[in-house]
Parts: structure tokens; C-alpha cells; sequence
């Protein structure tokens, strides 16, 4: 059994569907999705519908996004959020408002079961933006933080290379966890990139929202596939950018 990770899906589903024959998904492999399945693109309705699906014939865990808990308070109160809409929500309140009130309920459900973060019993951890307790996850005060925050990527970059988790200097947020796997953070808006790594933390955020593909990668081996950069699937379409 393989486990897959998937970085920002940002209601890309042509791409997912594409990701997932390229890397021969089956029902025997966990795919861990981090987040941020809506706003960018016109198929959210159908992301998220494709998503639960998903869930009924493959091992799925689905960890939160900001994006995601953005549509979900959208959905709650229909309450306009200018920052929202002006970051990808515009065409994600589009094809809710096409979708009939019975459609909303059900990816309410699943908005609402979204995980903050997911461990496995090797010590890796998996979630959208990051964490600032200096003790970990468990330790965290700001719950936001798990799909808000972007220190711990800029953290990780900062970070000299050749310092050893073994060294006082090394920052204790690190020490913690085998690997991290995160997304939020897009590697590039303009370019086709792949998913990056520095310390113990890898980002596969690589721009699905943008002018990037989409990322899924074996956790084990770091094998990594990618769909055609997503904004080829929607002619016509701006996206984020």
C-alpha cells in the first residue's frame, strides 16, 4: 500500500482526474489530500462531489484548507467576504448558485469533516498551512493556524541547510516530526514546478491555482507525479490569476 500526498486542488478536478490514472491509483493506496479543494476554477460543485465519491471506493483522509473554511462560512450564511471572492471564491459562489440547496448540504457535511491535521504512526504529519507552537500540534493555541499560517514554510527557507536537528540552533518547531507534508503556500504562480523540501518539510503546493499542475507524490519514496498545468483545462478561464 502506497501513501499518496495530493497538494492544492483549488477546485481542479479535469487535473485530478488526470493525476489520478497517471499515477495508477488504486483502492489499496491511502491518498492524502491538504486542502484547499475550491476557488480558482468553475468546477468547485464538481471537485467536491468527485471528492466524496472518491471517498467511497479509496482509502481518503482530507485535511482542511483556509479556502475551504472560507466556502463553508459562505454556505452557512451566504454572507459576501470581498477577500474571498477576490481570491478565487468569486467562481466558487458561481457554481454553488448553480447547484440546487440539497447539493449545499451534502458538501456542508463534508466541509465539516475535514480534519486539521492527520499523524501517522510514523511520526509524519500532514496539513495545509503549518503550526507555531514551538511543542507541536498538540500544543497549538490558534486552531486557525493549521490552515492559515505560512511561518513554517518560510521557517523551513530560511533555514541553513547545513544545520543538524542536533544542533541547539535548530529550530525546535522542527524536531518534532519525521516529515511534514504541506501545501498553501504556492512554489510558483507563473511556472510548472515540482514539490520542494527543506529540512524535514516538503510543500506540494505547485500552483493548481495559477499556471501550475497539480501534485500528487509517494510519501515513501518521494516519486511524484503531475497533471497538465490546470489552467490548460479551463480555456478562457482566469483562475487566481
Amino acid at each position: 500500500m502506497r501513501t499518496l500526498v495530493v497538494g492544492d486542488i483549488h477546485s481542479g478536478v479535469r487535473a485530478l482526474e488526470q493525476l489520478m490514472e497517471r499515477a495508477k491509483v488504486t483502492s489499496k493506496d491511502h491518498i492524502i489530500f491538504l486542502g484547499d479543494y475550491v476557488d480558482a476554477w468553475s468546477t468547485a460543485v464538481e471537485t467536491v462531489d468527485f471528492l466524496i465519491q472518491l471517498k467511497n471506493e479509496f482509502h481518503c483522509t482530507f485535511i482542511r484548507g483556509n479556502h475551504d473554511e472560507l466556502c463553508r462560512a459562505w454556505l452557512v450564511k451566504q454572507e459576501e467576504n470581498p477577500q474571498w471572492l477576490a481570491h478565487g471564491g468569486a467562481a466558487t459562489r458561481e457554481s454553488y448558485l448553480k447547484a440546487d440547496r440539497d447539493k449545499w448540504q451534502l458538501h456542508l457535511k463534508f466541509y465539516e469533516g475535514l480534519k486539521n491535521y492527520y499523524l501517522t504512526e510514523d511520526n509524519r504529519l500532514f496539513l495545509h498551512a503549518g503550526y507555531t507552537n514551538l511543542k507541536g500540534i498538540e500544543h497549538e493555541y490558534f486552531e486557525k493556524s493549521f490552515y492559515w499560517d505560512r511561518t513554517l514554510w518560510e521557517l523551513a527557507n530560511a533555514l541553513n541547510p547545513d544545520l543538524k536537528p542536533s544542533d541547539p540552533r535548530f529550530p525546535q518547531r522542527l524536531t518534532h516530526y519525521k516529515e511534514v507534508f504541506i501545501g498553501h503556500t504556492p512554489l510558483s504562480k507563473k511556472e510548472f514546478v515540482p514539490p520542494q523540501n527543506r529540512a524535514n518539510v516538503w510543500n506540494v503546493d505547485t500552483g493548481a491555482a495559477f499556471m501550475g499542475g497539480l501534485t500528487m507524490m509517494d510519501v515513501e519514496t518521494k516519486e511524484y507525479w503531475q497533471s497538465d498545468p490546470v489552467h490548460s483545462f479551463y480555456p478562457g478561464e482566469r483562475g487566481r490569476n
